[in-house]
């Protein structure tokens, strides 16, 4: 890990990454996704399904397929989405501490709402170890994969992508991370859309347990 001795922005991403997909938080977002598709398309619930998938592997996030071919109003789609019990969520002091020892400044990238990353993070208690968030509203609703919000990310906060290191449970969003010169590093996921890439060489370091990872790599540098 002393290889990353040099590292002075810690990027994380949000859901599935800074706490454990087990929990099935994001599965009521996913949830209450198919339910505004179904209240207004107007469709059945398994079709509204169907759109949620398709738009979300065809487009990033299903927000941004349901913008392009339905003029959705953002706004009104995160706020319902995002209407979630956090209970689900404990704190993890454990995590904080190592998050908290890092050099430099530690940011989240998420497809996601400044909202709801301030929500997540005030409920595992982590919230003052951040300096920044980049979210959706800042990346002009354009998600992750694409290559737009990555640079957003940089040019917003001034970040030197040599610098840096990208922590992210879907794969293949580490990959413009990777291109633009940053380290990067993989939370394992079982899903397959998750995985998709998982072994190429944009993922730098693959990583089962983030708390872990994390005192590895205080242990090396500090």
């Amino acid at each position: 890990m002393i290889e990353l001795k040099n590292i002075r922005h810690w990027i994380f991403d949000l859901d599935n990454t800074l706490y454990p997909s087990t929990t099935n938080l994001f599965d009521k977002i996913d949830t209450l996704m198919c339910k505004f598709i179904e209240d207004n398309l107007n469709v059945s619930r398994q079709e509204a399904l169907k759109i949620k998938n398709n738009y979300f592997h065809e487009h990033g996030t299903t927000l941004n397929g349901l913008m392009q071919n339905h003029k959705i109003n953002a706004e009104k789609f995160l706020d319902f989405v995002h209407d979630i019990d956090y209970s689900l969520l404990v704190e993890d002091s454990a995590l904080g501490e190592q998050i908290k020892k890092l050099p430099g400044e530690k940011i989240i990238f998420t497809n996601g709402t400044r909202k709801h990353a301030q929500q997540v993070t005030k409920r595992l208690g982590i919230e003052n170890n951040f300096n920044k968030i980049f979210d959706i509203v800042d990346a002009n609703f354009i998600p992750k994969p694409q290559i737009e919000p990555y640079h957003a990310l940089i040019a917003t906060h001034s970040i030197n992508a040599q610098n840096s290191i990208f922590i992210e449970d879907i794969a293949k969003n580490l990959l413009p991370a990777h291109e633009l010169g940053m380290k990067t590093a993989w939370v394992e996921s079982d899903d397959s859309y998750c995985k998709q890439g998982y072994d190429g060489k944009h993922v730098h370091y693959t990583i089962k347990n983030l708390t872990d990872f994390l005192k590895k790599i205080n242990e090396s540098i500090n």
